[in-house]
């Protein structure tokens, strides 16, 4: 099966003189993990298996357990909100990126944004490991609409669907949360450069959870399709965004499996010293990954204004998105 061709998208408004161009900045990022550690070696009690073993096939070496979505999500979101000094009433939509939620009915972002005091529209987005790049896409369209501040929020609680004694779903994924208020700034440099957006639901039978079950996965055809995904994702933005691999100074994945992003980044062309990692740290947590990463980033002072920062999402669904943005937010000392 060949995966689909991505549709004819771009952020260049020289393509499309018809599309208003504006700054798009992630003015504050906030992030949340529950205090409950779960280490390799704590999985040896229920599954046969050891730390090597685990971090040779896919570089974890711990997850976070506990806590709610709702609970992590808020934690997040006012984090990022206060960061970027912004109050409630300045928030126009909440999109919550869950493949977790708490309720199967209702959404899981209502009630977030009863937390956080805001009165705007909330929605999930259950687009999996790719849904908060979805999200950051999303909000992109909704500045170019005339909003002007969007939270975007990434947030699992994985070990409510994971099987702890299963040794192919049980050694990957964790909880957490990640959120960014991204805010149009028609002044500034900053703007989504080039991205791109699939799915083929011809794989959704490879990595799947039923209601009331737990995980189930194809190891080898994820590994397979996702490395694919990834490859043609990332070229498509690229090349939407007039950019080379050596071109992006940062890029930060889904974390899903080490051995993943090594065998598509030797497709595609990138390093692993261009890639931000916390997979040892935080395991797969699906789409509270990437703006977990992001927010370490700034911590560890990676990212610097101008900087041409690649978000590449892709997983279950089969589901895939990239984004690629040059940096004019938050920066940390």
């Amino acid at each position: 099966m060949t995966l689909p061709a991505p549709a004819s998208t771009t952020s260049d408004s020289a393509a499309r003189p018809d599309v208003p161009t504006v700054g798009f900045r992630l003015s504050g990022i906030g992030a949340a993990l529950p205090e409950t550690v779960v280490t390799n070696h704590d999985l040896t009690t229920t599954i046969d298996t050891s730390d090597e073993w685990i971090r040779d096939r896919t570089g974890i070496g711990q997850r976070f357990v506990g806590g709610t979505t709702a609970g992590l999500a808020t934690e997040a979101a006012a984090q990022a909100m206060k960061r970027a000094e912004v109050g409630a009433e300045e928030i126009d939509q909440l999109l919550l990126a869950t493949t977790s939620p708490d309720f199967i009915c209702p959404g899981t972002a209502p009630a977030v944004a009863a937390r956080l005091g805001l009165d705007c529209g909330a929605l999930d987005i259950q687009a999996a490991c790719s849904g908060w790049v979805y999200g950051l896409i999303m909000a992109n369209g909704l500045l170019l609409q005339g909003q002007k501040k969007v939270l975007v929020v990434g947030a699992e609680t994985l070990d409510r669907i994971t099987d702890y004694s299963a040794r192919d779903t049980g050694i990957l994924f964790g909880n957490g949360a990640g959120a960014a208020v991204v805010e149009a700034d028609p002044n500034g440099p900053g703007e989504l450069l080039g991205w791109d957006m699939g799915a083929d639901g011809n794989y959704v039978d490879i990595l799947y959870a039923e209601h009331g079950g737990h995980l189930q996965m194809n190891g080898k055809e994820v590994f397979r399709q996702a490395v694919r995904a990834i490859e043609r994702s990332a070229v498509a933005a690229m090349a939407r965004a007039g950019l080379g691999a050596s071109d992006i100074d940062l890029v930060i994945p889904h974390q899903a499996n080490i051995n993943i992003i090594e065998s598509a980044w030797k497709r595609v062309g990138f390093t692993m010293e261009q890639t931000g990692m916390r997979l040892e740290e935080i395991g797969n947590t699906s789409a509270a990954s990437i703006p977990l990463v992001l927010d370490d980033m700034l911590d560890s002072g990676r990212i610097q204004p101008g900087a041409n920062v690649m978000f590449l999402g892709f997983g279950a669904g089969m589901t895939w998105a990239t984004a690629i943005i040059r940096w004019s937010g938050e920066i940390r000392p």
